[in-house]
């Protein structure tokens, strides 16, 4: 049995092909055309630890994370996705990781959640400090 190509199957193949060309992966640079520095460990570097202030934090919209400084020295790491929606976190302020979709802050000194309506505290990210820098892990 022998099967003829409807406008269907032309349509679905070309679809196909164009989700596959569109999944290809981009984001291996970052605004300036160059490679993102990568440590000797293997890890990118995020920020200097000066670039992270006391009681704040810093939003890496690219990697969805978001580093933050509780105390002097200390450096912690969460996922920049809110655990309500979805949405990217887009401030750190006042002690917190603040969401603009719908409010929900959390907790700079272990992401959990401060106000709603996130049910879950942010995901906790790996991070490496090496001297004055901090490195994804």
């Amino acid at each position: 049995m022998t099967h003829r190509s409807t406008r269907r199957t032309v349509l679905l193949a070309t679809g196909a092909a164009t989700l596959a060309i569109g999944c290809s992966k981009y984001g291996d640079e970052d605004d300036s055309g160059s490679s993102p520095s990568v440590n000797a460990s293997g890890g990118q570097e995020l920020a200097k630890t000066s670039d992270i202030p006391v009681g704040g934090g810093r939003i890496f919209k690219d990697e969805k994370v978001v580093v933050t400084q509780p105390e002097k020295g200390e450096f912690k790491a969460f996922s920049a996705v809110c655990t309500h929606q979805g949405c990217t976190v887009s401030a750190v302020a006042d002690g917190t990781i603040n969401c603009p979709c719908h409010g929900s802050r959390f907790k700079v000194a272990d992401g959990s959640v401060a106000k709603g309506p996130a049910p879950k505290p942010l995901a906790e990210q790996q991070i490496k400090v090496e001297g004055n820098s901090i490195n994804l892990a």
